[in-house]
């Protein structure tokens, strides 16, 4: 009976601490990745100032699969399968992020032009993927996670402490077993589209369409696809009036 969650087993199944550490933070790359990795983060990841944006800006892009012109990233940055990371022209990386794209699949993390992350925010795959579309604003101690897919559009607003959970969850149908051995339920994803606005804390759940120009007031829980060009609020969300 498995009692362990992917990540549990993959960190206490049997081989070395290293192997281990190895396949946590660059996934399935040789020893010159994670050197290259060690090498690049400790000397240049909590460099302060201009030369600390500077630097990151020239030679984090030995350690993404694409990194566009203009780039800014802040400090002490936690950066994991940094391969499987796409960033477009101006992307802007606040402090104390965390950039995680672990998984076996080829897909990550992808964030287009003029996104911008801001501090101690997490976007976190476990084998799903992460798509930010242009000019997206994400707020500060924000947490997307994805275990299938969660696609951001265009000139979205995402106000602070707000939680987007693609896939994940668990089963808790039977009572014999601890519910971290049942199976996770994964509804599709989430999908967020252009010009959405999502308040304070708002959280929204696996399997949930928002539709374009849509505003969903702080504190709300989406739990149901929400129309287009609508005020949504409440736990559970419910439309309020339309724009």
């Amino acid at each position: 009976m498995r009692e362990k969650t992917e990540l549990q087993t993959a960190l206490t199944k049997k081989g070395s601490a290293f192997k281990k550490y190895r396949a946590l933070v660059t996934g399935k790359g040789g020893l010159f990745s994670l050197f290259k990795y060690e090498i690049v983060t400790f000397l240049l990841g909590g460099m302060n100032g201009a030369l600390g944006i500077f630097s990151r800006k020239i030679f984090y892009r030995l350690l993404f699969k694409k990194m566009g012109k203009g780039v800014i990233l802040g400090k002490h940055l936690t950066i994991r399968h940094p391969e499987k990371i796409l960033l477009g022209n101006n992307v802007i990386i606040d402090d104390y992020c965390v950039l995680d794209a672990k998984g076996d699949e080829k897909s990550g993390i992808s964030l287009a032009d003029k996104v911008i992350i801001s501090r101690n925010t997490i976007l976190s795959c476990k084998g799903g993927k992460i798509e930010v579309g242009e000019n997206t604003n994400i707020g500060t101690c924000c947490l997307i996670h994805s275990e299938s897919s969660v696609k951001l559009g265009r000139n979205i607003l995402i106000a602070a402490y707000t939680y987007l959970v693609g896939g994940g969850n668990h089963d808790f149908l039977r009572i014999d077993i601890p519910i971290i051995a049942q199976p996770s339920v994964n509804l599709g994803g989430i999908v967020i589209q252009d010009n959405v606005w999502l308040g304070a804390r708002v959280t929204v759940l696996d399997g949930v369409t928002v539709g374009s120009g849509t505003v969903v007031g702080a504190a709300a829980l989406v739990n149901k696809n929400l129309p287009e060009f609508v005020v949504a609020a409440g736990v559970p969300a419910r439309v309020i009036k339309r724009r």
